[in-house]
């Protein structure tokens, strides 16, 4: 890890990566909403048993592309690695996008569930509405700083607080009563949802992972490019 913080060992690594890493989440996406539409109705949902697929492997892996922005932050605050910094910037665009994807899929499928679009007071709701509020919150400050280092410095002290809320998200259903249920994949006594339903879900939390990857690795490479061309401007600006 430490020897890929070098921006030219990075770019030289990753670039035979990135093809392989597009390829396979673009596959696993067809090959999880093929599995998506193949699933039975549920006895209960119906066909809205499908809005899972697109809910749950969103929400989870808006966490971990949290959890990527958070821990890059780390490392850019205290230990000044070249690429942490490009690597916390390039987590906050699609890390906002997989929220609010869940929070608007969690809100359709609540409607014929719960009978309302939102409930203010269920903990799992509100605590991911802080998250995406915390991405919100990440990008907007950076944007609001001309200076790139004070920016990217205040940016990552707002990213390591966001950290706190990862694991309220995580165990609000058990920490409090709520709407969602407990969690189903990650129990002690194995997953607790039939086959026909595990194997689409897997597949598309496995795709959406990759799909994070690939956009991630791409956005810390185009961030590169885009501070080199900068520093180039600025040098020839004083040699001029």
């Amino acid at each position: 890890m430490f020897g890929l913080a070098n921006p030219d060992r990075f770019l030289r690594f990753t670039r035979p990566l990135m093809p392989a890493v597009w390829t396979l989440a673009a596959v696993l996406l067809l090959a999880g909403a093929w599995l998506s539409f193949a699933a039975p109705e549920d006895y209960q949902q119906g066909d809205t048993v499908r809005i899972m697929f697109v809910h749950v492997p969103a929400a989870s892996i808006g966490l971990v592309a949290y959890g990527a922005l958070g821990v890059s932050s780390f490392f850019a605050l205290v230990f000044r690695h070249p690429l942490a910094d490009a690597a916390a910037r390039a987590a906050a665009l699609p890390g906002a996008a997989l929220t609010a994807l869940a929070l608007i899929t969690g809100s359709l499928w609540g409607k014929p569930m719960w009978g309302a679009w939102w409930a203010w007071g269920d903990a799992r709701l509100m605590s991911v509405l802080i998250l995406f509020l915390f991405y919100l919150g990440y990008m907007a400050l950076r944007a609001s700083i001309d200076d790139e280092t004070r920016a990217a410095r205040a940016a990552a002290v707002l990213g390591l607080v966001g950290l706190i809320n990862l694991p309220i998200v995580k165990f609000s259903v058990d920490w409090w009563n709520t709407l969602h249920q407990p969690a189903s994949l990650l129990r002690a006594d194995g997953p607790a949802m039939p086959p026909a339903y595990l194997a689409p879900l897997l597949t598309m939390m496995a795709a959406y992972g990759l799909l994070f990857l690939a956009v991630w690795l791409t956005a810390i490479r185009t961030e590169i490019v885009r501070r080199r061309v900068l520093s180039v401007r600025a040098r020839r600006a004083l040699e001029a």
